[in-house]
């Protein structure tokens, strides 16, 4: 089926017809952690691998544009929405295997990493605690190769399975094959993470609790609550984009109801009544500042959608 780009009435219908359930026009701040945004047009969830083939068979992903979400905990929609289709994983993609006796975890794509830290923890295997502080899901982990405290997945993942939507076809590809860098990974944007196969070890619970126990206490006083998509800006080499915004005076600085975190320079906040339009233009205004004072171009670890600069970093 080759559907023309925009005419996304007729995605939804073919997907529904399909068997997928679809949404037209759901909320985006429903499935981000910055809770604003405009609406995803067609909105499908797939809740077990023979639906994403469906999906790969019903749509011509070269011609709709695609936006595999997990938590949304790095993304911003523009207020104005995304044309395409968002797919979002649920069912089948929420299990979570747990092997003590090798350390061994299997984790759905929509497995959320604090849920697999707690469980994997309290299974006696350890390893994986560093994952409680992260606010995404599995398969968003494996794409960006999410870390924290010293440790990031590409320690820790063995392999992935994926469909891309553009064939349909499962693969399992090892961790070497993604060239995992600093949130990095070559996976496409039209690639759907199934599951990823992780290498804790046997443990102590209580050993592994207590260890959870000091992460989630140090980011209690050291990074903000609320309404953030965490780090807003990866590290420069040799340096941190906290230090840089701090640097630039930028610390503390709001547009309409979003500000600079106080705590942590690099997390921005969105209130109530936050706009995705807010939050992007203070992105810029920072990004603008840091620039200004120190020469340094800070590069988003946000993913930004919707938006007319979306593709640069100005």
């Amino acid at each position: 089926m080759n559907i023309p780009a925009l005419d996304l009435d007729a995605v939804a219908a073919a997907c529904a017809r399909a068997g997928l359930r679809v949404e037209r026009d759901a909320p985006s701040a429903a499935f981000t952690t910055y809770r604003c945004g405009g609406p995803l047009a067609v909105l499908v969830r797939v809740g077990a691998v023979d639906d994403v083939r469906t999906l790969a068979s019903t749509v011509d992903v070269q011609a709709v544009p695609v936006l595999v979400m997990g938590r949304g905990s790095n993304l911003l929609v523009a207020d104005a929405g995304f044309r395409g289709i968002a797919v979002v994983l649920d069912g089948a993609f929420e299990g979570l295997e747990l092997d003590r006796a090798t350390g061994e975890v299997v984790a759905g794509s929509a497995v959320p990493l604090p849920v697999l830290a707690r469980r994997s923890a309290a299974a006696g295997i350890g390893g994986l605690e560093f994952y409680v502080g992260i606010p995404g899901s599995v398969g968003g982990a494996v794409r960006m190769n999410a870390g924290g405290h010293g440790r990031d997945t590409a320690e820790v993942l063995i392999s992935v399975r994926g469909v891309d939507l553009g064939s349909g076809t499962v693969e399992e590809r090892t961790a070497a094959d993604l060239e995992l860098g600093y949130r990095h990974s070559n996976l496409s944007g039209t690639t759907v993470v199934l599951d990823a196969r992780l290498a804790g070890r046997p443990d102590d619970p209580e050993l592994c609790n207590a260890r959870i126990a000091q992460i989630v206490q140090w980011r209690r006083e050291h990074q903000p609550g609320g309404q953030n998509a965490g780090s807003v800006f990866t590290n420069p080499v040799g340096d941190a984009a906290g230090r840089l915004i701090e640097a630039s005076g930028a610390k503390g600085a709001r547009i309409g109801g979003a500000v600079v975190s106080e705590k942590h320079a690099n997390f921005f906040v969105a209130d109530d009544t936050a706009t995705a339009t807010d939050v992007y233009r203070l992105v810029r205004d920072v990004q603008r500042r840091v620039a200004d004072a120190t020469g340094v171009v800070l590069v988003p670890e946000l993913q930004l959608i919707g938006f007319d600069d979306e593709a640069g970093d100005a």
